[in-house]
């Protein structure tokens, strides 16, 4: 198991007491959050907040379709980590990010996972494309060139 950084970006988040559970250590669902404070930061820091008064607030629109975690070393205290994410795939309607929850230090690998999302159209709850200008922001992120294909 490596935590060498790859493509993508690495953002750091801090553990709260409240995110451990009984036994001490940050409980499970808890990586979710880690990953969601990590994402709208980076978001928020390059102009796209989440925020439905923003005008770009419709191009994020997004749900997520699946997550998954695989836990590797618990974390067991509150204070600094870093979450390390890219795109894997940019789809018509869909994205699939990857990333790792690491020490602070980026020695230890904590857990790692995939969290697909798809972009919905607020007014129809449907799938949406995504728009131009939000595929170039994601552009940094691709692991790879984009592909056309929708999940």
């Amino acid at each position: 198991m490596t935590t060498a950084l790859r493509t993508g970006h690495v953002q750091p988040v801090q553990i709260h007491f409240e995110d451990l559970d009984a036994m001490g250590v940050v409980h499970n669902a808890r990586y979710v959050l880690l990953l969601e404070r990590a994402l709208a930061d980076y978001w928020a820091e390059r102009g796209w907040p989440f925020d439905p008064s923003e005008p770009h607030f419709a191009d994020l629109f997004f749900v997520v379709r699946e997550f998954s975690v695989t836990y590797h070393v618990p974390i067991n205290k509150v204070g600094g980590a870093a979450v390390h994410f890219w795109v894997e795939h940019l789809g018509t309607s869909s994205l699939v990010y990857g990333f790792r929850v690491l020490s602070a230090d980026h020695e230890a690998m904590h857990a790692e996972g995939r969290r697909v999302q798809v972009k919905l159209d607020p007014a129809t709850l449907r799938p949406a494309p995504i728009g131009p200008a939000l595929r170039e922001a994601v552009r940094p992120l691709l692991t790879s060139a984009p592909s056309g294909a929708s999940l």
